[in-house]
């Protein structure tokens, strides 16, 4: 019937206990016994979506003319910009994806703290310095300069309005770390400058000692300070009046870069963490609730069987939720309905099988030739169909990925991560413990025990 029985049983014992300490601990953690010291250690809490817990989701834009065609790099580097911003603010698990050729959709799972993050991922962050000659521009001022991150030239509409000549830009800072300042107890921005820089530096400061150098933020400007000796060093520092915060989010915007394209919000949503723990436990209780009715079906129809059947799916649930916390998949609602849509694919194998091994017993089968015959025969309609479903999440992960769709892309994921998993719980678990079963009650009266 199943040859290396006992080999199987010991390799699905070990796959269930890694899954259960997986699913009940939110730490693995591996300690060497005889010094105590950490061997190995991953997080292993599970990560809820925007939908379960509440949080932000944020439509950015490209504020340039609808009819000027942006790079799509430079789209993808504008992602790449906001995803590191985010994420050096201390905002966990979001996502960030480009939405069609101008749009970019973020999601912030958990924060509270809207504010700052929209004001961070907005700003172009380019840092541009300026010389302004004998001109002392007040702080907060805006000045026309002639640099721009889109590479076209910037000239004033205005005869009168002077166009100031951008030195230097943030493109050339190796390194930004916040300090505080000696002076009135606020914050300043030290930088370090790549070597291309520093030569630029040094060539300016040396020339316009007496003279002002105006450092702007998205051509406001920060400071103005006058160039009293050569800086020749590559080092310098930024002040103005930073606080704590102010100066760390400017410093974000500095490591990371500025955004090659402008962004502006079309639209944000924000979900109450009340709403997503709602969310949650309607999605666990209508998920348990399903399981049992399915558990009692399978049982009552095909007796032994369904009982394998039903040990099967449950070894099933608990390797997919461990998979998902060990590699830190986001739990979302269409996640969810993925997952459970993979379980009638799995019962769908099982169905199959046991109803091939019905048909063999009725024609004089014994019990080893029916269940060799019944797996044998029913393998074809359980690849084609399995195939099938792994094609169209395939597809539909195409799809959100493209049209930043997270919805579609969490279902799909789930989906084909769930019948992966379903295909060998049907062909190897099942048939397993189905084995084990036979060979431990001996069935003697079919009817009762295979429902025929």
């Amino acid at each position: 019937m199943i040859r290396n029985l006992t080999n199987r049983i010991i390799l699905i014992v070990v796959i269930l206990a890694l899954a259960l300490w997986i699913d009940l601990t939110p730490e693995i953690k591996i300690i060497n016994p005889i010094n105590d010291e950490t061997l190995f250690s991953q997080n292993v809490e599970p990560r809820l979506g925007l939908d379960l817990q509440g949080g932000l989701q944020v439509l950015l834009e490209a504020d340039i003319p609808e009819d000027q065609q942006i790079d799509p790099e430079s789209l993808n580097l504008a992602r790449d910009i906001v995803q590191q911003r985010t994420d050096a603010l201390g905002v966990n698990e979001n996502v960030i994806q480009i939405a069609g050729d101008r749009r970019i959709v973020g999601e912030f799972p958990g924060l509270e703290d809207t504010e700052s993050v929209l004001a961070i991922i907005q700003q172009t962050g380019l840092l541009e310095f300026v010389d302004t000659g004998d001109f002392s521009p007040e702080e907060g001022s805006v000045l026309v300069t002639d640099y721009s991150p889109t590479g076209e030239p910037i000239t004033s509409s205005n005869p009168d309005e002077i166009v100031y000549h951008t030195i230097m830009t943030g493109g050339e800072l190796s390194a930004v770390t916040v300090a505080p300042d000696s002076i009135g107890g606020s914050y300043q921005i030290s930088f370090t400058l790549t070597s291309e820089g520093t030569k630029i530096f040094a060539d300016h400061t040396g020339k316009n000692s007496g003279k002002f150098l105006t450092i702007l933020l998205d051509k406001q400007v920060i400071s103005a300070p006058v160039i009293r000796e050569p800086i020749t060093g590559g080092q310098g520092s930024i002040s103005g009046n930073f606080t704590a915060d102010s100066a760390n989010a400017f410093a974000v915007q500095l490591r990371y870069g500025s955004l090659p394209v402008p962004l502006k919000v079309v639209e944000t949503r924000i979900i109450g963490p009340t709403l997503g723990a709602d969310s949650l436990d309607k999605s666990v209780k209508a998920g348990l609730i399903g399981m049992a009715i399915v558990a009692l079906f399978m049982i009552i129809y095909y007796r032994m069987p369904g009982l394998a059947a039903v040990i099967s799916i449950l070894t099933y649930a608990l390797i997919s939720f461990a998979i998902f916390k060990w590699f830190h998949f986001t739990l979302t609602l269409p996640g969810i309905a993925g997952f459970l849509l993979s379980t009638g694919s799995a019962l769908d194998a099982n169905i199959l099988i046991f109803e091939r091994i019905k048909e063999e017993l009725r024609n004089g089968r014994n019990i080893v030739q029916a269940l060799d015959l019944g797996w044998t025969r029913a393998w074809s309609s359980i690849r084609d169909s399995n195939l099938s479903a792994i094609i169209t999440a395939v597809i539909l992960f195409w799809f959100g990925s493209s049209f930043g769709a997270t919805i579609v892309k969490g279902f799909s994921l789930t989906l084909a991560l769930g019948v992966i998993i379903s295909l060998f719980t049907a062909i190897y678990i099942t048939r397993t413990i189905l084995a084990l079963l036979i060979n431990s009650f001996k069935p003697k009266n079919l009817e009762t025990w295979f429902g025929l």
